[in-house]
């Protein structure tokens, strides 16, 4: 049975969403501050992570934080209504969707298992790609830029390993956003642009003259390879 770990101070809303889950078949945990989820973490190794915002003692930043150093389990974020800048910072900081409160417990759960078939799908289709001087695996969510490893969240590794794999093909926003986020994700194309910054801003870095990620205006974006192409 897999593990859920539900993180939030409002014990009526980890008491609704605890209900629905063990419906969905999910061993829950509990936190109910930032220091118990973190604590709650490393001794359950839960599957997914349920995790709010505002919280006492650590926020819901912090906390996931903390947990990417060492792992890339999923986190969902839930986020005030209005507060753009809590989903951002969520995405930065590695969280693989987010929610909006007040939300549906039905949502919630119908988030939850979008996240986990992706889950599955990349463990059973693990993946590398090497081009150049840039080396992506899906194995262990790794980038290699010469001998520099540029500190990129896992959405921004898994954008990057999807334009890069086929060379010099647009992709839309649309396209990018099913394949990474999948079809039953609730957000919508500013999510691709929003993490395409990121990305190139960290990727601005390091040395890379023979590939780059290009903006095709009104229509994507692509992994574009200079004309001495590798072979």
């Amino acid at each position: 049975m897999q593990k859920l770990l539900i993180v939030d101070d409002n014990k009526q809303i980890t008491s609704i969403l605890e209900e629905y889950a063990k419906k969905d078949g999910y061993n829950t945990i509990i936190a109910l501050d930032g220091e118990q989820a973190l604590d709650l973490y490393e001794k359950e190794k839960p599957d997914i992570i349920l995790l709010d915002i505002m919280m006492p003692k650590k926020d819901g930043f912090t906390v996931c934080r903390e947990i990417r150093r060492t792992s890339n389990v999923p986190i969902i974020m839930i986020t005030a209504r209005g507060e753009d800048f809590e989903r951002i910072m969520g995405l930065e900081i590695g969280a693989d969707d987010y929610i909006v409160k007040p939300f549906s417990p039905g949502e919630v759960m119908a988030r939850i298992r979008a996240v986990m078939r992706r889950i599955v799908r990349e463990d059973t289709n693990p993946q590398a790609f090497t081009y150049d001087n840039l080396t992506i695996s899906l194995d262990d969510y790794s980038v290699v830029i010469g001998n520099e490893k540029p500190s990129l969240t896992k959405k921004e590794i898994e954008i990057l390993w999807t334009l890069a794999s086929v060379k010099n093909k647009v992709f839309s926003r649309e396209n990018l956003l099913d394949i990474i986020w999948g079809q039953d994700y609730f957000g919508d194309t500013r999510t691709v642009d929003s993490h395409i910054k990121r990305l190139r801003s960290k990727l601005g870095e390091y040395h890379h003259p023979s590939w780059d990620i290009k903006t095709i205006w009104g229509v994507g974006y692509k992994f574009e390879v200079v004309d001495h192409e590798k072979k």
